[in-house]
């Protein structure tokens, strides 16, 4: 089963899969089909059903029941594109063995080092095998990783026909690193009481809470004159720019943020003097909290247009995903099956907040309650991005452990 999800990761890493936050179709970017149209040959020649690919991108297949048990229908979830970030092409990926707890030099060339000193916890891997960059793309590990685990999960499934199960679906979709990967899942079509996405970091990580999140974009529009004549003229767009930014709080940008607390973050700034924009993204796991975070960027949107002429600033938000915990708590059942897999697999479970959004997020507001698991990888979005393999095997015997304990607690709970 280890050979088996490294050589489904290898292979899907080797697929140029990066979304384009700045298009308007779905996929944003073809070549997300292309890792897509494999995945539903592979799927097809496993012998799984109900295999369908849209024009969208999105690839759902089934594993059918091999009981006669009335089982609720699960789905597991991994999304095919990697971040806007970083290039994702030609990606070279390599296998540290046995890890040493040193630094891993990745490119001598460009003096690219992944190392204990910067990112610490690769220590706790000490002695596993690493699947590293070669310093110049991301790895992909987000969330091609979550694709290989489902995968090799379902194949060891059908391998080992002993372990009940009820009907199993699995799907994949695009543009998550964009934040419209659920956009056009069909969640009635999919079919399922509830599903996993497969798009967590650390080994044991085990989400149901994130983010409510919004996008943020200001546009200053000034007034240029020349500079020799431009007293009592002149509107410097830049200069505004500059001045909303700095009448946000400090304190409350991701850098100094953790835990539950919210932020504003800073994503692009251009500017002149004719015309300058800002761009955000705003978070925090508190609904009213956000809510006040809204408030304050129009304030400061409202104070601006005063002191300079009416319609200078212009703000414009756009809501991006929710909270799932309103959805999936009162379905606590969900998370506890997850953390009672991960334990019985030896695995410390690691319940906490996740301080970004998934699919989950927003397919859970679809009616699909949808919590997150691990899928191992760290340093996502950049060309320190690596994973371990003991950790991928690790996902994958979660996701098996959860389909047995369901048909176990199934099983019980007739008995009673």
């Amino acid at each position: 089963m280890n050979n088996n999800v490294v050589n489904r990761f290898l292979n899907y890493v080797s697929f140029d899969t990066q979304s384009d936050e700045t298009a308007i179709t779905t996929p944003s970017t073809e070549k997300q089909m292309n890792l897509a149209k494999a995945l539903k040959a592979e799927v097809e020649a496993m012998g799984l059903t109900e295999v369908s690919l849209d024009e969208y991108a999105y690839l759902m297949a089934t594993l059918p029941a091999n009981t006669g048990a009335t089982i609720p229908t699960i789905g597991f979830i991994a999304h095919l594109d990697t971040s806007p970030d970083m290039s994702g092409a030609n990606v070279k990926p390599r296998i540290i063995e046995n890890y040493d707890g040193k630094d891993i030099v990745l490119n001598e060339k460009e003096n690219v080092v992944l190392s204990p000193s910067m990112f610490p916890e690769l220590l706790r891997h000490a002695g596993e095998d690493l699947i590293v960059t070669d310093g110049t793309t991301l790895l992909g590990a987000d969330d091609k990783a979550g694709i290989a685990e489902i995968m090799t999960a379902v194949q060891y499934l059908i391998d080992h026909p002993e372990i009940k199960h009820g009907k199993i679906r699995i799907a994949f979709n695009p543009d998550e690193e964009i934040g419209m990967g659920a956009s056009k899942f069909d969640v009635e079509k999919f079919g399922c009481e509830w599903a996993y996405t497969i798009d967590g970091g650390e080994v044991g990580e085990l989400e149901y809470e994130n983010f409510n999140a919004a996008g943020a974009k200001i546009k200053l529009k000034g007034l240029n004159v020349h500079p020799g004549y431009a007293k009592n003229k002149m509107i410097n767009a830049g200069l505004i720019a500059s001045q909303f930014a700095g009448m946000l709080p400090p304190q409350e940008r991701p850098e100094h943020t953790d835990g539950y607390e919210g932020f504003f973050h800073l994503t692009g700034i251009t500017g002149t003097v004719e015309e300058a924009t800002l761009s955000y993204i705003i978070r925090d796991h508190d609904k009213d909290k956000f809510e006040q975070r809204l408030k304050w960027l129009q304030d400061v949107t409202d104070y601006l247009n005063k002191i300079y002429p009416a319609g200078t600033v212009q703000l414009e938000i756009k809501q991006q995903y929710r909270n799932m915990r309103e959805i999936v708590e009162p379905q606590k059942h969900i998370v506890d099956l997850a953390e009672n897999a991960m334990k019985e697999a030896g695995i410390t479970p690691l319940v906490r907040p996740i301080r970004g959004g998934t699919d989950g997020a927003q397919l859970s507001f679809k009616g699909l309650p949808c919590p997150n698991i691990f899928a191992g990888g760290l340093n996502f979005h950049g060309r320190y991005e690596w994973i371990s393999v003991q950790s991928m095997e690790k996902a994958v015997k979660v996701i098996v452990k959860i389909i047995e304990k369901l048909y176990d607690e199934n099983e019980r709970n007739k008995a009673y």
